[in-house]
C-alpha cells in the first residue's frame, strides 16, 4: 500500500516510462506522465528495437500487451547480413531463422519504435499523457515535489520518476555523477519508401538487418516500419566531432562528400543511403555512464533507463533494460514486501545498478570489436556462436 493517496508522475514518455504507467496503473496507481511531444503523432526517430526474453519481452507480458505485440512486431526483421565494406556477404541467417519463435532466449522480434509508443499509449487510462510537458525545475513541496513545465504550468507529485532519457533534467537532482564519452560517434540518416527511393540497398536488406566493417567503421541499418529504413554510420570520434566538423546535416552533398572521403575504401553501393535520406542526418555522440556509479537513495525520487544508465547500443540492451527497470520498480513499489517507499527505491536501485553495469560493460567491449582493425572477423565469430 505504498502508493496509497499518493500522484506518480513520470517525466518522460518513452517505452520505460509508458510501460512503468502500464504496470502500475493495473495496480490502481494514479499516475501521470508528463512528455514534451506536442502529441502522439509526433514522428518518433531512432532504429527499430529488438526485444529480448528476459527483459523486454517479459515487461511486455507482465503489461498483458504480448499479443497486441505479436500483432505489430516487424516479421523477419531480425534476420541479419554482415558484410565487408564492399558489400560483399560474410554471413546471413535468412534462410534458417524462424519467423516467429517465442519464448526462445535467442528469438528477439523487432518492432518499430512509433508502434511500440503506439501499443504501449493506447494501454492506458486516458488523460494520463499530458502532452507538450517540457520539463524545466521542480522543488520539494511538502512532502513531495512541484514540477514546472515550459508551457508555464506547474504539477504537484509525491513520487516523481525520471523517465526522460540521456540528457535527463531530473538526474541532477538525484546525483551529479555524468556520462563519459565512448570514443564513438554515429549519424543517423532515415529513407522514406524505400523500395523506391533506394532500391538497391532494400533489396540487399531483405526486410531486416545489415552490418557492414571495414577499415575501422561500420554501417549498420534495419528496416523500419512503412517502408521505411534506418541507418548510421558509425566510426571512432573525437567528442566534439558532431559540433566542430563544418557540417550542414540539412545538406545531402555535403554528407555524401563526407563519407567518400571518411570511408575512401568503401564500396559506392553505400552512398544510395545518403543520396536518398531525409534531412537533417542527426550525429550522435555515444556516452555512457560509469559502470560503478552508485547514489543515496531519496524517497520519493528515482529514475529508469537512459536517465538512470545510458549506455552504447552495442548490445541492443537500452530499451530492454529500461523496460525491465520499469518491471522491477513496479513490483517493487506494489508487492507489499517493503514497508517504506525508501527501502523500496533503494531495493529497486542497487539491482537496476548492477544489472545494467553488466551490460553497459558488454555494450562498451562490442563497441570496442565492433570499431577494431578485425572488426568483420569478431562479429563473424560472435554470430556463427550464437
Amino acid at each position: 500500500m505504498l502508493l496509497q493517496n499518493k500522484k506518480i508522475a513520470i517525466v518522460g514518455g518513452g517505452p520505460g516510462g509508458l510501460t512503468l504507467a502500464r504496470l502500475l496503473q493495473m495496480k490502481g496507481a494514479n499516475v501521470k506522465i508528463y512528455e514534451r511531444d506536442l502529441s502522439k503523432d509526433a514522428r518518433v526517430q531512432g532504429s527499430p528495437l529488438d526485444l529480448h526474453e528476459d527483459s523486454g519481452l517479459s515487461a511486455i507480458k507482465k503489461a498483458g500487451l504480448l499479443e497486441q505485440f505479436k500483432s505489430n512486431y516487424l516479421v523477419g526483421a531480425d534476420r541479419m547480413l554482415i558484410m565487408n565494406e564492399r558489400a560483399e556477404i560474410f554471413f546471413s541467417d535468412h534462410d534458417n531463422k524462424p519467423e516467429e519463435d517465442f519464448g526462445n532466449e535467442h528469438f528477439r522480434p523487432e518492432i518499430d519504435r512509433g508502434v511500440l509508443r503506439k501499443i504501449l499509449l493506447e494501454s492506458l487510462q486516458p488523460g494520463t499523457v499530458v502532452w507538450n510537458s517540457h520539463f524545466i525545475s521542480m522543488e520539494t513541496q511538502n512532502e513531495g515535489w512541484l514540477l514546472h513545465f515550459k508551457n508555464s504550468s506547474s504539477e504537484y507529485a509525491d513520487i516523481v520518476i525520471a523517465a526522460d532519457g540521456a540528457n535527463s533534467k531530473i538526474r541532477p537532482y538525484i546525483t551529479e555523477i555524468k556520462p563519459f564519452y565512448s570514443g564513438i560517434t554515429m549519424l543517423e540518416g532515415c529513407i522514406y519508401d524505400a523500395e523506391k527511393k533506394a532500391p538497391r540497398i532494400n533489396a540487399m536488406l531483405r526486410g531486416g538487418k545489415i552490418m557492414a566493417f571495414g577499415n575501422e567503421k561500420n554501417v549498420l541499418m534495419g528496416q523500419k516500419a512503412n517502408g521505411e529504413i534506418g541507418f548510421y554510420a558509425s566510426f571512432k570520434a573525437d567528442e566534439k566531432w558532431a559540433s566542430g566538423n563544418g557540417l550542414d546535416y540539412f545538406d545531402k552533398s555535403q554528407i555524401l562528400d563526407w563519407f567518400t572521403k571518411e570511408y575512401p575504401e568503401w564500396s559506392s553501393v553505400w552512398h544510395e543511403l545518403f543520396e536518398n535520406a531525409v534531412t537533417p542526418f542527426i550525429p550522435r555522440p555515444i556516452y555512457c555512464m560509469p559502470l560503478n556509479q552508485t547514489w543515496e537513495t531519496i524517497p520519493n525520487l528515482t529514475m529508469l533507463g537512459d536517465a538512470a544508465h545510458v549506455m552504447p547500443p552495442f548490445a541492443g540492451e537500452g530499451v530492454n533494460m529500461a523496460m525491465l527497470d520499469a518491471l522491477e520498480l513496479s513490483e517493487f513499489l506494489t508487492s507489499g514486501q517493503h514497508t517504506s517507499l525508501r527501502e523500496a527505491i533503494s531495493s529497486y536501485e542497487i539491482n537496476m545498478r548492477k544489472r545494467a553495469s553488466k551490460m553497459a560493460q558488454e555494450s562498451l567491449q562490442n563497441g570496442e570489436q565492433m570499431h577494431s582493425e578485425n572488426a568483420l572477423k569478431n562479429m563473424l565469430h560472435f554470430f556463427e556462436e550464437n
